[in-house]
């Protein structure tokens, strides 16, 4: 039976750890990952849900939770559901329960960013009501992750 849930720190050991790392693998292999636990450190905040099946770890997403001057905002991190469950409506019911939170955080606005060539993941955010800002992205790598 698979499960739709917060991930706790309290839940956090080395076998939860290696699970998420090998999604994140199948996400990006070169993305460099920092530990579970320094993601739930006090002063972070991040809500963190997980899809299990039975008591394995097959999908996760996060939303880093913000205020700034123009506004209280959620951008929603590292999404990815395991390649042998997609297309099993997975990632939407992470996303639905990342914008339930969004909601009861009565936040303004929720963002993401996602690459132009992942076509699915795009068709699930529009269907969610996402729209494509007109901007640009730039990024500044200023250290590595260890």
């Amino acid at each position: 039976m698979m499960t739709i849930e917060p991930l706790k720190a309290s839940q956090i050991d080395e076998m939860v750890q290696k699970r998420v790392n090998t999604l994140f693998t199948q996400l990006n292999a070169t993305l460099k990952q920092r530990p579970l636990r320094e993601i739930f450190e006090q002063g972070n905040d991040v809500f963190i849900v997980c899809c299990r099946d039975k008591d394995e770890i097959i999908g996760i997403a996060s939303m880093a939770i913000y205020t700034v001057i123009s506004g209280y905002k959620g951008m929603v991190e590292d999404v990815v559901v395991d390649s042998a469950y997609r297309g099993k409506g997975i990632g939407r019911k992470l996303m639905e329960k990342l914008l339930q939170e969004a909601r009861q955080k009565n936040l303004d606005e929720v963002l993401l960013f996602t690459g132009h060539h992942r076509t699915p993941a795009i068709n699930l955010y529009q269907s969610l009501g996402f729209a494509l800002k007109d901007s640009g992205l730039y990024t500044l790598k200023l250290t590595e992750v260890p």
